[in-house]
């Protein structure tokens, strides 16, 4: 299964001052930055990254079970102070065919139209 993971630092988490900020820096971000790597270097994370000008993180992540999915966010140990949004996808082939499906009863209720006019 693959999800597309965003994250982003909670207004009450955010660093008040250079102290907190490194802190925070220091004891979730950088760690969680690592284990990142890690995972993404395992196949956990297939795309994504740190978003530009913001505390948080955008992910493509594949996991077996939703259960996994769990474990492989809070795993991360910045994951606390974050607001998180999990998006299951889909493959572009599973939609295309459920797509392909829905024409081809279209085409079919149309043709019965038809026949039951002529």
């Amino acid at each position: 299964m693959q999800h597309l993971v965003q994250m982003k630092i909670t207004p009450q988490a955010r660093p008040a001052n250079d102290e907190e900020g490194l802190n925070f820096a220091n004891n979730l971000i950088y760690p969680t930055l690592k284990r990142c790597q890690r995972l993404q270097e395992e196949g956990k994370i297939l795309a994504g990254g740190p978003i530009s000008g913001t505390i948080g993180l955008a992910l493509v992540v594949e996991t077996d079970t939703l259960k996994e999915l769990d474990q492989l966010l809070t795993s991360l140990r910045v994951w606390p102070r974050m607001e998180t949004t999990v998006t299951p996808l889909t493959t572009f082939a599973d939609r295309a065919s459920a797509v392909e499906a829905r024409l081809k009863r279209h085409q079919e209720e149309k043709a019965l139209a038809a026949d039951s006019q002529s």
